[in-house]
Formats: C-alpha cells, structure tokens, sequence
C-alpha cells in the first residue's frame, strides 16, 4: 500500500508550482492552508455520510478523496505519507486507550 501513496506523493510534490489553471493540485496548493484545510473537512464529511449510507464502493471512493487530500495537506507541510505509516508503526502494538493517555502527559 505504501507505494500507491509514495507515488501520489511524488506527484503531488510534482506539481507544486506548477500552472493552477491547469492542476488542481497546484491551485489547491495555491490557495493555501485554509482552502486545504477546509477541503479535508469537506472530504472527511462526505467520508462519514457515505459510511452512513452503507454503500461500500461510495465508502472506498470518499475514503480514496480524503486520502487524496490528506497526501496533498502533508505536502503543503512538507511531510509524507512515509511520516504517517511510522507513526502507525511506532503505535503498533499499543492499546489505543494507552496510546491516547501517553499524549496527555
């Protein structure tokens, strides 16, 4: 799974720059930390409402949007998904009730 979100990544760092009348990636870059911001929200929404639904391939094609984003937002920020998947390394194994309270001190 790793390499499909490596490879969206490159292309994402690939079109940093690049024309916005053009890529969408680029123009949402353009607008900056709000507008992308915002776009996660959106997508995260649409994420619930399909998983309200029920609907399993609208679950799996609201989930690739948000992800999509999600990549798009760690690029803005200058991370990868490679900084996402360690961390869920570093978390593997960890009840999340433990993990959670760990934060907290």
């Amino acid at each position: 799974m790793s390499e499909i979100l490596d490879r969206l990544a490159e292309v994402v760092e690939s079109r940093k720059g690049a024309d916005a009348a053009t890529s969408y990636v680029a123009r949402l870059l353009s607008l900056g930390e709000d507008a992308i911001l915002k776009k996660i929200g959106e997508e995260a929404t649409e994420t619930v409402m399909a998983g309200k639904d029920g609907e399993r391939q609208k679950i799996v094609a609201e989930t690739a949007d948000l992800w999509f984003h999600c990549v798009i937002m760690l690029a803005h920020y200058g991370l990868k998904p490679g900084d996402v998947l360690a961390e869920l390394r570093r978390r593997e194994g960890i009840s999340g009730i433990d993990e959670k309270a760990a934060r907290k001190t």
